[in-house]
């Protein structure tokens, strides 16, 4: 009877969705964020049967096209599809063509030939989902491309189950934007490499939540300046940020990236940014902290903090992201 009526549900938020595309949550309206948490409850409660597969999905194709290593988002897709019925391929780059010479547009286009309906893309450099978006509409195709992380651009799949989670833990029962409105949330760590705050940037000032940024000046240069225009408030400390937070997002500090000498150390980072217990007593009484992984465990938050079942919604967010990723391949798709 819950899955009757979780896909009665379906239908009428589906009708109301018109994106060919989700490559960026920049453009995003308030109604689609309703309409993806709205349909991420629908699927959330499906999740929780124990056939958790539905045919919404039946007979179309998803190929996961990443370029970059990763687990939770991979598998999370992966996962997401074949709960919708949907036949998967995923792509490894080291047994592809791609060692022979085949270029990416090139690798799109044989998925396209084999018949293809939803591409997710991955890729350490920024613009390459959008480029093949492009190349594939050019094309006259309707295939429809999710971006799963591009460079430091976007990662609009993390920024919406994010935005879920949050939501999800001020009203369980009806999770939607509206709730963040006046809510403070504080991103904390490296926000310079991080394409998981851009995107969140966007989706919690939409939501009318308020936003403080803080980190070292060298991983929050001034050219964060233009995001004020959203309402954002930027730190160099992070205790300001972190005062009355009712939310707490710390972010991975992504080595790979870092081509420069950053920082001092990783131990005086963790001195002046890492997440204790001790240093959430500034915070909201009923803070909570999230991170979206993967985790250095004692350099961006305590070991004893990520694992505390109160405080922590990292288990959630992993959780909410097969939701999540669920509403948007159904929503892209055109289920039934």
């Amino acid at each position: 009877m819950i899955i009757v009526k979780a896909l009665g549900l379906l239908k009428t938020v589906s009708s109301s969705w018109s994106r060919k595309h989700v490559l960026s949550l920049k453009d995003f309206t308030l109604p689609e964020y309703e309409v993806v948490l709205k349909t991420a409850t629908s699927f959330r409660e499906v999740l929780t049967r124990r056939n958790r597969k539905v045919p919404t999905l039946q007979g179309k194709i998803v190929v996961n096209l990443f370029f970059e290593p990763s687990t939770r988002t991979r598998s999370s897709f992966e996962l997401a599809a074949k709960a919708l019925s949907a036949d998967v391929l995923n792509f490894t780059p080291s047994s592809s063509s791609l060692t022979k010479g085949e270029t990416i547009l090139d690798t799109a286009r044989t998925y396209l030939a084999m018949g293809m309906d939803l591409l997710v893309i991955r890729h350490q450099e920024s613009g390459v989902p959008t480029i093949i978006s492009q190349d594939l509409d050019r094309l006259g195709s309707d295939v429809r491309v999710l971006n799963a992380g591009d460079g430091r651009h976007q990662h609009p799949t993390q920024g919406l189950l994010d935005l879920f989670t949050l939501c999800n833990a001020l009203d369980p029962t009806n999770p939607r934007p509206g709730l963040l409105k006046g809510i403070k949330v504080a991103i904390v760590g490296d926000i310079l490499h991080s394409r998981v705050a851009r995107s969140n940037l966007y989706s919690l000032s939409a939501s009318g939540a308020e936003v403080h940024l803080a980190a070292p000046p060298t991983l929050l240069p001034l050219y964060f300046q233009e995001f004020k225009e959203h309402g954002l408030i930027l730190h160099h400390r992070v205790e300001p940020a972190l005062e009355k937070a009712r939310f707490v997002m710390t972010l991975r500090l992504q080595k790979e990236r870092m081509g420069e000498f950053l920082l001092p150390s990783l131990r005086a980072y963790h001195r002046d940014f890492g997440l204790t217990r001790e240093r959430l007593k500034i915070c909201d009484p009923e803070v909570q902290v999230l991170h979206p992984g993967p985790v250095n465990r004692g350099v961006e938050i305590s070991s004893d903090l990520m694992d505390d079942p109160v405080l922590s919604l990292i288990p959630q967010q992993v959780t909410h992201g097969v939701a999540v990723r669920m509403a948007l391949l159904y929503l892209l798709g055109g289920g039934d």
